[in-house]
């Protein structure tokens, strides 16, 4: 079982913990990774894109020009897809680009994400993580006291309005709960750092 060092929330080693090998010490799946990120990103496309067809733009509804003996080709509309400031022909329509992945499959790609940051030694243990009120100076603090200067992904057990509210205005910093947990955000971070309740309730999920 892969053993991670457990840091205060000053940066002092306090112990160590030993991370479950089925959740946070498999092989990583990249092929399986790469689909939840590309699944996970299109569900987040808005897809509100839209084009006139010709029944939706204004005007058009005289015959510009008799249909016989003006020399000039036949026309319906002013508003044919052949016209400026006519309708668009195949053009995008409002549309969902989300789409489901096999239970299995989202899965296996969480653990391998988790097992990811695991390997590289993008992770860092705490034994809390908590505030007295919302303090954004406090927060940096502890950014300071464990050397962490690049994306960070905060995971707590449950939600900690304080905690939340501190990280909210610093740049590359998120907090997630523990059931919020998702393969986009793992990836999108140099940094995993978890308290030991979330670790316990990731592995009493996910086990």
């Amino acid at each position: 079982m892969p053993k991670v060092s457990v840091l205060s929330q000053t940066g002092s080693s306090v112990g160590e913990i030993e991370l479950n090998e089925a959740i946070f010490g498999i092989e990583p799946n990249e092929a399986v990774l790469f689909e939840a990120l590309v699944q996970q990103r299109a569900s987040l496309r808005q897809g509100n894109h839209k084009v006139k067809t010709r029944a939706e733009v204004a005007g058009g509804g005289r015959k510009p020009w008799r249909q016989k003996g003006t020399g000039r080709a036949r026309q319906g509309s002013i508003r044919s897809p052949q016209w400026r400031g006519g309708g668009i022909v195949f053009g995008p329509s409002q549309r969902s680009y989300s789409y489901k992945l096999p239970k299995k499959v989202r899965r296996l790609a969480l653990l391998s994400a988790l097992s990811t940051k695991v390997r590289d030694e993008e992770i860092i243990v705490l034994e809390g993580l908590a505030f007295d009120a919302p303090k954004t100076k406090e927060f940096t603090k502890v950014l300071k006291d464990l050397s962490i200067n690049k994306k960070a992904l905060f995971v707590t057990a449950d939600l900690d309005e304080a905690v939340a509210l501190s990280a909210r205005n610093i740049p590359g910093i998120s907090v997630v709960t523990a059931n919020g947990v998702n393969v986009l955000d793992l990836v999108g971070h140099d940094k995993l750092v978890i308290t030991k309740d979330a670790v316990q309730k990731i592995e009493e999920v996910l086990g």
